[in-house]
């Protein structure tokens, strides 16, 4: 007797699963297409509604064109739960939770004002365009890059920390060198915001030392601020070229999730068989 994991899916819901996950068939490319432009559309109404000209003469349109997309929308995500083995999988998912966020906000909307124009959250479901022109390496390195960061996250932490107490320690020793003589190193805090300024190259400009030894120090601290800019690219770099792998675009029809390696069987996420037809033509 097969496990829940492993029982087929309907007919129905197999189909569904195609047209909505898969990009590789014509019904399933046609499906992305239509959700790319009806996104871009939601977007942008979104964006023109928050034009006060334009709402005041288009506010009836502005109304109905996002009831009405959020509609589409939410019937979509409903769909998305029902052909999956584990809707709660999906969900939490990383499109799971953008595809929530898509439409939440206009129920929100009813109770609390002004949430709508979070909708523009939209925009980042056009990263699905990726699949339709089966450009799936390019997601595949922006997972590459996420995994990453996060398998650096703790060198990158002991990095922060070290240059926490660095710019503690410059703006403690600016703010004795200039205290007096400069009346914008008033206090140790605004002297570590001036050194946090200078050592990320960003220079705002609004305090400057007057004095030459201040400005010796601030010269080297510009000069630091370039190392420090370089020691985290470094760490996520090296992280990155260890991660690197090759992957495709085939969804899983238990969690839904995507980027698989090119010569998987079995789901990364989940561990459900990729191609469950084959293993019944078997």
């Amino acid at each position: 007797m097969a496990t829940e994991q492993h029982e087929r899916l309907s007919p129905l819901r197999e189909k569904i699963h195609d047209i909505i996950f898969e990009a590789e068939t014509p019904a399933g490319k046609a499906f992305d297409v239509g959700l790319i432009f009806l996104i871009l559309f939601s977007v942008l109404m979104v964006m023109a509604e928050s034009v006060k000209e334009l709402q005041e003469v288009y506010s009836d349109f502005f109304f109905w064109a996002e009831m009405v997309t959020t509609g589409i929308f939410t019937i979509e995500y409903i769909l998305r739960l029902w052909v999956v083995r584990s809707p709660m999988r999906y969900a939490t998912s990383f499109f799971g939770i953008v595809d929530l966020l898509a439409i939440l906000p206009v129920y929100l909307m009813f109770f609390l004002g002004g949430t709508q124009f979070f909708l523009v959250i939209r925009a980042l479901r056009l990263m699905r365009i990726f699949r339709i022109f089966k450009l799936g390496h390019f997601m595949n390195e922006g997972r590459v890059i996420i995994e990453a960061m996060k398998a650096s996250r703790l060198k990158i932490s002991i990095f922060l920390f070290f240059v926490l107490i660095l710019v503690t320690i410059i703006g403690s020793v600016m703010y004795v060198i200039e205290g007096e003589s400069n009346p914008g190193f008033t206090s140790i805090p605004r002297s570590i915001y001036w050194s946090i300024v200078t050592l990320t190259t960003v220079g705002f400009g609004d305090i400057v030392p007057k004095t030459q030894f201040g400005q010796f120090l601030s010269a080297v601290v510009m000069i630091l601020g370039y190392a420090v800019i370089a020691v985290p690219t470094g760490i996520v770099s090296s992280e990155f070229v260890a991660k690197k792998s090759s992957s495709n675009t085939k969804a899983c029809y238990n969690c839904g999730e995507e980027g698989h390696d090119d010569n998987a069987n079995y789901c990364k996420y989940c561990g459900e068989d990729l191609y469950p037809e084959r293993r019944r033509e078997g």
